[in-house]
């Protein structure tokens, strides 16, 4: 049974029964209801936070998992890196040294992929790892963009190779008549005295002595651009254009089997031996020519003669004796 209350009225000076209306009572219940709530929400929340359930449980040790997976793909990352970093040094100071290439521009292989709007999508999407994600996504693509450039690089190290192979192939390499005990050079480059004229004048070429009829041999791969046939000066000579500014011309020959026009190989004959022109001794007058000024041809037999060989025409070639011919 209720407990009634009563109230002292001033007015009547006695205890009035006091009365509630059925809105107050409400009041008191929603407020009391109310109150319920707050606790219930409390408590389940406490609850949650120290007894989390079995998909909230399955869910932490998922993320977990994600977690170690992404520190895992990071150190690979990491690793691809420097890997690429490593090929990066191999091209820049070995690969394109060995092909005369300039390296690549530090600027061009770590070049920009984008701003902060690249990834405005994955920051609107509020993701609770976006930082982890969007630092994955960064790294994976400045990898790919290296390895862009990295990939055009070495295109571009096939075409030097391949360019490459042709002017080692085309460059002067060896002797032009065959010259294994080394007793057939006569006359080097440089100024020597002249066969005729008995004074000292510039011998552009090198002298080879040996018999009439001996075969000469083109010195590198090229095409002929001259062909002559003549009782003066040169006599019966050929030039051939190798490419990359280098000519070679082979003088005083008493045969000649190529023409203008012809393409020849390294070691193909060319002509033979003779003794035309202004000659005072059967003998092949050969000059190399590097950008229209003629070079010492000892420096273009590396391929013929060993270290001790090459020594030894070399001090031959400077002795300064007498040419066979005035050129």
């Amino acid at each position: 049974m209720a407990r009634i209350k009563y109230y002292y009225d001033t007015e009547t000076c006695r205890y009035e029964r006091v009365k509630t209306s059925n809105t107050d009572v409400l009041i008191n219940a929603l407020g009391i209801i109310c109150l319920c709530l707050i606790f219930g929400v409390g408590i389940a929340a406490a609850y949650v936070s120290y007894f989390p359930s079995e998909k909230e449980i399955a869910l932490m040790k998922e993320n977990e998992e994600l977690l170690i997976h992404y520190q895992q793909l990071n150190k690979e990352l990491d690793g691809a890196q420097k890997w690429l970093a490593e090929l990066q040094d191999k091209d820049d100071n070995m690969y394109r040294v060995i092909y005369e290439a300039e390296p690549v521009p530090s600027s061009v292989r770590i070049a920009g992929t984008g701003g902060v709007d690249r990834y405005s999508d994955l920051l609107e999407q509020n993701l609770s790892q976006e930082e982890l994600i969007i630092t994955a996504k960064r790294k994976v693509d400045l990898l790919k963009r290296k390895m862009y450039v990295q990939s055009n690089s070495y295109e571009e190290l096939v075409d030097l190779a391949k360019d490459k192979t042709e002017m080692l192939a085309s460059i002067p390499a060896i002797q032009p008549i065959h010259n294994k005990d080394l007793k057939r050079f006569a006359s080097g480059f440089g100024y020597r005295i002249h066969p005729i004229y008995k004074v000292r004048k510039l011998h552009t070429g090198v002298d080879f002595t040996a018999p009439t009829g001996t075969p000469i041999f083109s010195s590198g791969d090229g095409k002929v651009i001259k062909v002559e046939r003549s009782l003066r000066g040169y006599g019966h000579q050929v030039e051939i254009d190798h490419g990359y500014n280098y000519i070679t011309k082979y003088a005083h020959m008493s045969k000649i089997d190529v023409r203008v026009g012809e393409k020849v190989k390294r070691g193909q004959i060319i002509g033979e031996v003779g003794s035309t022109g202004t000659s005072t001794a059967p003998h092949l007058h050969y000059e190399v020519i590097y950008k229209g000024s003629k070079v010492n041809p000892v420096n273009y037999f590396f391929n013929d003669l060993t270290p001790a060989q090459y020594d030894e025409i070399a001090k031959q070639a400077a002795i300064e004796n007498q040419s066979f011919d005035g050129h």
